[in-house]
């Protein structure tokens, strides 16, 4: 079992944490402290020893920032968390803030007094958020004090040890290209923009680049650690030996030079003393490596991790492995809903659904000898009013039955080896309300909105969010999370630069993964979100047309509940979309399942009545 249903959080312990972290900062002359949800590779998963900020609030989101202050403590999530932070944490002690509405950097600008000094970890916060931080700081009259040792560190007694799961080599089926090529061109990329090093500080990179996967945080196969790429001369990788065997230290020993995790720091420096130019992605690269490297004579270029954009436009042998992955976790999930189709009203709750649906990966997975190595993320399994908290995680504590006439919001993914999945659906258990059907079918609409877009090249994920709400905002509605983030290749389910959304900035790149999920959420009663995988491909010539366009090609394979389709708000083109969508699905799932499965995807995939 992947996926533990113990509670994450403990809000009755957020009063006695404050006081000794208060203590501490007293005793060391500060006024404040900043605790982020992260640790020194600032990935979104991090391991138990980094969830500092779980221990301090009792809150187990994936992004949120604590500021700490002598006599009142802020905690700052965004809209995905505004119904999960005040069931977690103690809201005598935290406040809740939007940090969308009311960034961390602009109330401390508002708010914080003259001769304020507020602690922050430099390993904990990129080039750019200390920026943003320090500013805000000075405008109010405040510090930002850089600490050389993190206080939650030093005051959680329990904390787990670092980890030190093996590392195992990514084989190049299913990777495409080797690893000394790949890194022959990031050494290219660094000659031209005039670096002679580059530090990769995204375990995502790390594990593309050198074509390697580990399991150092939950869901996500990374190996934690840090690589020096050289524009000329050998590279250097910082990881611990003890998770390597024979075969993998001697395969990356032909890669890179390697060095224990506790000398990076000195490598750094004696680097920087000779006039090394070293390239740092502010957005990515740890605040204490800017300052590591300008106390000690080296000049920071702040450059785009030059991985990023290679890892996220996926080459042939990858998309190959993903279209696969596809179609085996599509007929895990068929499977797992004609299973939960044919129970009693009321008989399932949230946990059996989530185990029912990892047997089905797991025995799919067996069957074509492509084993399921782990899930992509804890599976989202929300009945009624649960499904309305947009990344709730069941637990013992609120596992909740699937009742008759409510909706069942299903959000889940996989790891196999070639490639990662992220797939939702929402089903009606017994009979849904008309609103829950025109809300759902308004959701519908926004999907396939997107999948049946075609764009011209250069077009970014800010310019085409709207897309999947024109429906929404027609009806008075909407949803607080992007429309879609970047996918890996048996990586992060939630990868850059890539993402469907406001702040999308990034152009959408031919072989990119993204998923596409708009929602809707009425708090208190249900939740809706329907998802897909699409990759960004040429379109076909549009007749009359003088440019080039790209399009989307949808990787998920699995049905909407037809319950919750409203089929008179579907325009023809909509409809003509989801029935020959349908149709793939069956022609494509339904050789891999039989007897009463079978039976059962012929009628999800029929036609949509007109």
């Amino acid at each position: 079992m992947f996926q533990s249903f113990e509670s994450e959080s403990d809000p009755s312990k957020g009063a006695e944490h404050i006081a000794l972290l208060r203590k501490w900062l007293n005793e060391r002359g500060l006024t404040g402290f900043v605790v982020p949800r992260a640790d020194e590779y600032q990935g979104e998963y991090v391991p138990p020893r980094s969830e500092r900020l779980r221990w301090l609030t009792g809150f187990a989101g994936s992004a949120g920032v604590v500021l700490v202050l002598m006599d009142r403590a802020l905690i700052f999530v965004d809209g995905r968390y505004t119904l999960q932070v005040r069931d977690q944490v103690d809201t005598a002690v935290f406040t809740p803030v939007n940090l969308v509405e009311t960034p961390p950097d602009a109330w401390v600008r508002a708010n914080l007094g003259k001769g304020a000094r507020i602690g922050f970890d430099p390993w904990l916060h990129t080039i750019s958020e200390a920026h943003d931080w320090r500013a805000a700081a000075e405008k109010s009259g405040a510090e930002m004090v850089a600490v050389e040792k993190n206080p939650i560190d030093e005051l959680w007694a329990d904390q787990p040890a670092a980890p030190l799961r093996p590392v195992e080599i990514q084989p190049i089926e299913f990777a495409g290209e080797l690893a000394k090529d790949k890194l022959a061109r990031l050494a290219g990329v660094l000659a031209r923009e005039g670096a002679t090093h580059c530090v990769l500080t995204d375990p995502s990179s790390l594990a593309w680049a050198f074509n390697i996967r580990g399991s150092d945080v939950p869901h996500t196969p990374l190996a934690l650690g840090f690589a020096v790429i050289a524009a000329e001369g050998p590279h250097l990788l910082f990881m611990d030996k003890r998770k390597l065997s024979i075969e993998p230290e001697a395969y990356l020993t032909q890669l890179a030079d390697l060095r224990a995790p506790g000398t990076l720091e000195a490598e750094i420096a004696a680097l920087a003393a000779k006039d090394a130019r070293i390239a740092l992605d502010p957005k990515l690269a740890a605040e204490r490596l800017r300052t590591l490297l300008e106390e000690n004579g080296g000049k920071v270029l702040q450059l785009a991790d030059p991985a990023r954009l290679p890892r996220a436009t996926k080459n042939e042998a990858e998309i190959a492995g993903t279209r696969a992955a596809h179609r085996r976790d599509g007929a895990a999930v068929v499977k797992f809903l004609a299973w939960l189709d044919a129970q009693p009203t009321g008989s399932v709750d949230e946990i059996t659904a989530v185990t029912r649906l990892e047997e089905a990966r797991r025995q799919t997975g067996e069957e074509t000898q492509r084993p399921l190595r782990d899930v992509s993320f804890d599976t989202i399994s929300g009945a009624g009013p649960n499904g309305a908290i947009i990344h709730y995680r069941v637990s013992h504590a609120t596992n909740r039955k699937l009742g008759d006439g409510e909706l069942f919001l299903l959000d889940s993914g996989a790891q196999y080896q070639d490639g990662t999945t992220d797939i939702t659906r929402t089903v009606a258990i017994g009979r849904p309300t008309d609103e829950m059907r025109e809300r759902a079918t308004i959701v519908l609409k926004g999907m396939i909105g997107i999948s049946m877009l075609r764009y011209p090249k250069g077009t970014r994920g800010c310019d085409i969010d709207v897309v999947a709400r024109i429906a929404h905002w027609k009806a008075g509605v909407d949803y607080a999370h992007g429309t879609g983030h970047g996918v890996g290749s048996y990586l992060s389910v939630h990868e850059g630069p890539q993402r469907i959304a406001k702040a999308g900035t990034e152009k959408l790149l031919e072989g990119m993964i993204l998923s596409n999920e708009p929602g809707y959420y009425k708090a208190g009663a249900y939740g809706i979100r329907m998802e897909n995988l699409i990759l960004v491909t040429p379109a076909e010539p549009i007749e009359g047309g003088d440019i080039a366009m790209y399009g989307f090609e949808t990787l998920t394979l699995a049905p909407f509940d037809r319950r919750l389709i409203v089929a008179a708000l579907l325009s023809s083109e909509e409809r003509a979309w989801l029935d020959a969508y349908h149709a793939r699905v069956l022609a494509e799932i339904g050789p891999m399942v039989g007897g009463d499965v079978l039976k059962w995807l012929e009628a999800a995939t029929a036609p949509i009545d007109q």
